[in-house]
């Protein structure tokens, strides 16, 4: 406007006046571009400014970071070192600690293999062990069994005899078992004369009632067992003594028994006791009637036991 004043008060020239003011528009127009372009550039100053200052910050953050990894880089190789140098340590040691367990394991596996070898010869040895023990297991229920027929068998035995001879029970005769065995006890008024070893009728039936039930009975061992008291013999000069008599008394019935064809002669035993096997006192006359007497003996064959027992 100065300009233009200027201009007017000057009186220029409509040329000079025309071309100055289309320079001031076109100077105005590249004034306010210039402007433009300054606010731009102010407003790309600024948005770099705050971006320089974020690339500021990651870069301190990231400076942080790098800082803390190399100090946990400078630890760790520290470690590391120290880590190296002790396995060295540790496999320097442990090379002959290896030599030495090396020895040790192979002295403990031969050990080993040793007791294996003994264990498995001990698990023969049971082995056969609890086989026999089975084996003799049966054997002695086999034996229990015989056992228990054998005594039931004398029981039955007993009652027979007892049955038999009843009608001289009370005339000096008793029959009881013991021990698996029966004894059947006659005294000398059933049998004998005083000092003869001759059998009496009724002594002779009652032999001869015994011998029916023990020819029912092949397998029982019979022992006739003579008795006298102590009182000296006097009398027939055959006769050397009690014992003597005794055993002329016990063979008297061994042959009553032997009448009986199906008695085995074999299963007969005679034998004088005289008077080393008293049953009461001597001091009484009854005492020594008891003492006079005919032991039978009556006992299972055991061939079967022994055989078991020896096979025990």
């Amino acid at each position: 406007m100065i300009l233009v004043g200027a201009l007017m008060t000057s009186c220029v020239s409509t040329k000079v006046y025309k071309e100055l003011e289309s320079k001031y528009a076109r100077l105005k127009r590249e004034n306010r571009k210039t402007k433009d372009q300054l606010a731009g550039l102010e407003r790309t100053s600024e948005a770099d400014k705050k971006a320089l200052e974020q690339l500021d910050a990651e870069y301190q953050k990231l400076k942080a970071e790098r800082d803390d990894l190399q100090g946990n880089y400078n630890a760790t190789l520290a470690n590391y070192e120290n880590l190296k140098d002790s396995y060295d340590a540790l496999e320097k040691n442990s090379s002959n600690a290896i030599a030495a367990n090396s020895k040790k394991n192979r002295e403990l596996l031969a050990r080993l293999e040793e007791k294996e070898r003994a264990l498995a010869t001990e698990r023969n040895r049971l082995d056969a062990l609890e086989k026999e023990i089975a084996a003799r297991s049966k054997r002695v229920n086999e034996l229990e069994g015989l056992i228990a027929a054998k005594d039931a068998k004398m029981q039955a035995l007993k009652t027979a005899i007892s049955k038999a001879l009843r009608n001289f029970e009370g005339k000096g005769l008793t029959v009881e078992e013991r021990n698996g065995k029966v004894y059947i006890s006659m005294e000398n008024k059933l049998l004998f004369e005083s000092g003869s070893w001759a059998v009496g009728t009724q002594g002779k039936k009652a032999v001869q009632q015994l011998g029916e039930v023990l020819a029912e009975n092949p397998d029982i061992a019979v022992l006739i067992e003579g008795h006298t008291d102590d009182d000296p013999y006097i009398g027939n000069t055959q006769i050397a003594g009690n014992w003597d008599l005794s055993t002329k008394r016990a063979t008297a019935i061994v042959n009553i028994l032997l009448q009986n064809k199906d008695i085995d002669p074999q299963s007969l035993t005679a034998a004088g006791r005289g008077e080393f096997a008293p049953v009461a006192s001597n001091e009484t006359t009854d005492g020594k009637s008891k003492n006079r007497r005919i032991e039978v003996i009556l006992t299972p064959k055991l061939d079967e036991i022994t055989k078991l027992l020896n096979d025990i």
